[in-house]
């Protein structure tokens, strides 16, 4: 029996779109008390929002000698929404098995990445009853949505415990073709703009009497995106500004609005900090002499994970399991790693094929839960080799 498969046809059946849980970290809890771990169940949030997490942790025979090491598998519970429901072949909520392949909404993100950590972790432990290596698991149910009563209440916590992380996998589907292919070690940083020109409304036949924003801002707006923030690096791209909405006008043909309002995102690299963004940015609006307000939302800061002990293990593991020599990245949006990396030196994300996320018909090769569950048991094995060496 398909243990991994099992216990994510469990989760899959749970309806937990955010911020609900729907017992998902109950089911979780009981199988890890099980096996040593102690859990910790943390809400947040206001009472129509409430968030639930999970802090579970089996510490390691080395870790009372501070010789030790912790490495955390963490993810999410929570799923978007599902869309039209005519448009499922099948039912989101109820597994379904076509074609080798698993389906349900949260298939791909990222309950089979939870399932397989979990059972990776018993087969683990089932070997090996008694490790150096300490074993945690942070899992939140508010990742697809505001983030701000998840991973981050978590971490928070954890610092002010002084609670020591040295290793974390994020569970996220980062796959392209096969299980494997493609390991996210680092992120780049949101910083979010809300920029509100003002002007002068009046009639458009007497523009002398008005002051028209959106001519105003054009200008700037143009410059903005042509500039070269940074150059990037090995891991990420260039620093990247784009406008996303442009709000403007009173929907009358014959008024000069009064204000113009801009919403623009910068993702960036590890080459920018969001200080520098804002200053360069409001350098450009003041030397076009705009009349302004700016509201800034950082989304994220950047994070990279050099190769080394977590990578070289996550390579070694993929590379055992499948035979395939894993790209590193950055690319593709936030997650909850940037919570992480303020904590843990070392993060990366490794999970499914990510081809259907978020989509109707959401699904997963049934073939390759095993391998995954696999590779997340190795990195354990591997980092449990490095702290009892033989």
């Amino acid at each position: 029996m398909n243990r991994a498969l099992h216990l994510t046809e469990q989760l899959i059946s749970r309806r937990s779109v955010t911020p609900e849980d729907a017992q998902c970290q109950q089911i979780l809890a009981q199988r890890l008390q099980a096996l040593g771990f102690g859990c910790e169940h943390i809400t947040s949030g206001p009472d129509d929002f409430r968030v639930s997490n999970l802090w579970a942790l089996r510490p390691g025979r080395a870790r009372e000698r501070d010789q030790g090491g912790t490495l955390v598998f963490a993810g999410h519970t929570d799923v978007v929404p599902t869309g039209p429901l005519a448009q499922w072949t099948s039912d989101p909520f109820t597994p379904t098995h076509r074609d080798g392949k698993l389906y349900g909404r949260g298939a791909a993100d990222m309950k089979t990445s939870i399932a397989s950590f979990v059972v990776a972790v018993e087969e683990f432990l089932a070997a090996m009853p008694d490790p150096a290596l300490s074993i945690g698991l942070l899992i939140t149910s508010d990742e697809e949505g505001p983030a701000v009563d998840g991973t981050v209440v978590v971490c928070e916590q954890l610092k002010a415990r002084g609670e020591r992380l040295d290793w974390c996998i994020v569970g996220e589907p980062t796959s392209v073709e096969r299980v494997g292919d493609m390991v996210k070690n680092g992120r780049r940083g949101s910083l979010s703009g809300k920029l509100t020109v003002r002007g002068v409304q009046g009639h458009i036949a007497y523009p002398q009497l008005a002051r028209n924003p959106i001519h105003q801002a054009l200008p700037a707006l143009a410059e903005l995106a042509a500039i070269e923030w940074d150059r990037g690096n090995r891991f990420f791209p260039p620093t990247s500004f784009q406008v996303s909405n442009i709000h403007g006008g009173t929907g009358a043909t014959n008024v000069i609005p009064g204000a113009l309002v801009v919403d623009f995102n910068f993702r960036f690299c590890t080459e920018s900090t969001p200080q520098q963004l804002r200053e360069r940015t409001e350098a450009v609006l003041r030397r076009h002499g705009l009349d302004y307000e700016l509201q800034w939302v950082v989304g994220g800061l950047p994070f990279l994970t050099d190769p080394g002990v977590l990578v070289g293990a996550v390579q070694a593991a993929i590379r055992a399991e499948t035979g395939l020599e894993t790209e590193l990245s950055t690319t593709g949006g936030t997650s909850d790693g940037r919570f992480i990396s303020q904590i843990c030196p070392q993060v990366v994300e490794l999970g499914p094929v990510n081809a259907t996320i978020h989509k109707i018909d959401e699904h997963v090769c049934v073939a390759d839960i095993e391998p995954l569950k696999n590779i997340y048991r190795r990195v354990l094995e591997h980092l449990e080799g490095r702290l009892a060496p033989a």
